[in-house]
């Protein structure tokens, strides 16, 4: 069996509004670049927030991690990968955003969701069998 693909890399350019004065990103709005790569990747597998919603599951993000390596500027051509990295107990997700022309990494970040049953509210402590079967991936 092939290891299903976890990763996606969506292409974007700062916009205006998302700069500070100096035409640097303000260091919040990454956050929005790691959602639009989560959402893209959650997408391909059918499984985005509608989905999780309808399959009776909530996934709030319970951490998030920047590391801001070089500033983002204006109109910068992006790309801005994010990859799960684990899915039995949590969504893991690592993001790289790199500089489209060169290649630089320029800020490295994750994101940590946890399942929540939509109907009780309790938070789970194993992903549900839905997550692992829109990825496409076994649990042991």
């Amino acid at each position: 069996m092939t290891a299903p693909d976890l990763s996606c890399e969506v292409a974007l350019s700062p916009a205006f509004h998302d700069c500070d004065p100096m035409q640097v990103v303000w260091h919040g709005n990454y956050f929005k670049y790691l959602e639009i790569a989560r959402c893209a990747l959650l997408q391909r597998h059918d499984y985005d927030y509608p989905q999780m919603k309808a399959s009776g599951f909530l996934w709030p993000v319970v951490d998030a991690r920047v590391k801001y390596i070089r500033p983002l500027r204006y109109a910068q051509p992006l790309v801005v990968r994010a990859e799960i990295m684990e899915w039995e107990n949590r969504l893991k997700l690592d993001y790289v955003i790199r500089d489209a022309g060169s290649g630089q990494i320029l800020t490295r970040a994750h994101t940590l969701q946890v399942a929540v049953d939509a109907a009780s509210g309790e938070m789970l402590y194993v992903c549900p069998p839905v997550l692992w079967e829109r990825l496409g991936v076994r649990v042991e």
